[in-house]
């Protein structure tokens, strides 16, 4: 079975969109391909059909690949909570909560799960594609590490490392890292990539045959800065203050960056709409004057509601509602605009009770039971696909008033009695065009009711269509098939 590992000199250096780009770009050539990353850390989970998470990163590219996501495509996944701790989730569902020096102790130990999933997408395909994390010149986190080295070498898949030339002195990140690895480590890399290059990739090539001197790696080409990147779901939070101001004559939608925020791909859709301009704010800022506040997904809701406080967000939302403007809170955002969130067996790591905002007549009291389904329903006569991922049961008068009923005749949220609150579990509904074009409606934001769904799809061909231009990806294809392929 073919297989080939991206690996990065550093965090945010593009892998997992070349990941999905090649997943696209083989598939478009006839090839079975999956994605597959031993661990991730992120709050941004995707469910999969049988009801496990992964991070949405494999989820996006699996759909680039063209299959269904599914937990063997990420076996371990880490994600943050607000006391320094970490839930495991392996094959897709909760192992437990560990610390950072615990989990380096305990990592180890997962090898065998991380082994026994790549074992079976090897089955499946042609070829699997695998992306690393962080990178392997974090030479500190060498030791039992799974997700770059320590998986690269025990099932012997060859490594293309991938620098990022726009954040400067990616010569010396590529031989850099050549220098501070181990020799046996230093072997399993074959190759590199130059990333996000702005301007004729000819004025660096001098630069190029510099890195494969220092290296004795080949080269599998220059991928320029991607502007179709964009369109697609991002895994790192540290995008978010990224988001440009408002442009007159459109309706303004803030939403407040939270130190756990989870799963804030839920606004994506929002980025193309002509009608809307989507603010994130960062800390230590002030909610602006607007016409729709959104309280995203959190993994730590009780912490994240303190910081809420602590930035006088919870005044400039209660200010907000007073003007009789609109909110919407999904997920964990659902629970903090409620009266009450009780946390009885320490959930999210202490036992705690928390006075919610108030602007919903619901009470959420957290549970260790984590629902994590995918969902179909239908809001405002509109319908829409969507997941919940959540610990947690929400029941109070407003709830009568619910949100969404779902396909399986499941009530889902609660509105206030003024209509100018909701309150939702259903992560993903925005995607849908025509419940989108109805919520924007209650702003009076017009929508263009294209399905997100379309968007990404087109920009993972525009990105397809780049690579084969710029990299050698049948040098890729027999370097992952090996010799004599």
């Amino acid at each position: 079975m073919a297989g080939l590992m991206l690996q990065g000199t550093g965090s945010d250096v593009g892998k997992t969109v070349l990941v999905a780009g090649l997943c696209r770009a083989l598939a478009n050539r006839g090839i079975s391909v999956l994605p597959f990353k031993p661990q991730n850390m992120s709050n941004n989970a995707a469910v999969t059909p049988e009801g496990g998470e992964i991070g949405r990163a494999q989820a996006l590219q699996a759909f680039a690949a063209r299959v269904k996501p599914h937990v063997d495509m990420n076996p371990v996944l880490l994600k943050p909570q607000a006391d320094r701790t970490s839930q495991v989730v392996v094959h897709g569902q909760v192992r437990g909560t560990l610390g950072s020096s615990s989990f380096r102790e305990a990592r180890g130990h997962l090898l065998g799960a991380v082994m026994e999933s790549h074992a079976r997408l090897c089955a499946r395909c042609d070829l699997v594609i695998v992306e690393g994390a962080g990178s392997p010149a974090e030479i500190n986190l060498r030791a039992g590490d799974i997700a770059n080295m320590g998986f690269a070498r025990k099932a012997g898949v060859p490594v293309v490392l991938v620098g990022d030339i726009d954040r400067g002195g990616v010569i010396a990140a590529l031989a850099g890292t050549k220098a501070v690895i181990a020799p046996e480590d230093e072997a399993m890399i074959r190759g590199f990539i130059i990333n996000k290059f702005r301007g004729d990739p000819a004025l660096f090539n001098d630069g190029y045959a510099a890195i494969e001197e220092l290296t004795r790696w080949r080269g599998y080409g220059v991928v320029p800065w991607l502007d179709r990147a964009h369109h697609l779901p991002s895994e790192d939070a540290v995008v978010l203050e990224r988001a440009a101001g408002p442009t007159p004559r459109r309706k303004r939608i803030a939403c407040p960056i939270l130190p756990r925020i989870a799963n804030f791909d839920d606004l994506d859709p929002l980025k193309s709409e002509p009608g809307v301009e989507l603010t994130m704010i960062p800390p230590g800022t002030a909610i602006p004057v607007a016409d729709l506040i959104v309280l995203p997904g959190s993994k730590a809701t009780i912490a994240d509601l303190a910081f809420i406080r602590d930035q006088g967000w919870d005044i400039d939302i209660i200010a907000h509602h007073r003007r009789g403007g609109a909110i919407l809170g999904i997920c964990g955002g659902y629970q903090m605009l409620g009266r009450k969130i009780s946390d009885p067996d320490g959930v999210e790591g202490c036992v705690a009770d928390a006075d919610g905002i108030g602007l919903l007549d619901v009470e959420t009291v957290l549970c260790a039971e984590k629902r994590v389904m995918q969902v179909s329903g239908k809001a405002f006569d509109a319908t829409f696909d969507g997941y919940e991922i959540h610990m947690g049961r929400t029941t109070g008068p407003d709830t009568a008033r619910h949100f969404a009923m779902l396909g399986n005749g499941r009530p889902d949220g609660a509105q206030s009695a003024d209509g100018t609150v909701i309150g939702t579990y259903c992560h993903g509904m925005l995607a849908s065009g025509a419940l989108r074009q109805v919520l924007l409606a209650w702003i009076g934001a017009r929508s263009h009711g294209g399905e997100h769904g379309s968007r990404v799809d087109t920009a993972l061909n525009v990105i397809a269509e780049v690579l084969e231009n710029s990299l050698d990806i049948d040098g890729l294809i027999a370097l992952a098939r090996g010799p004599g392929a």
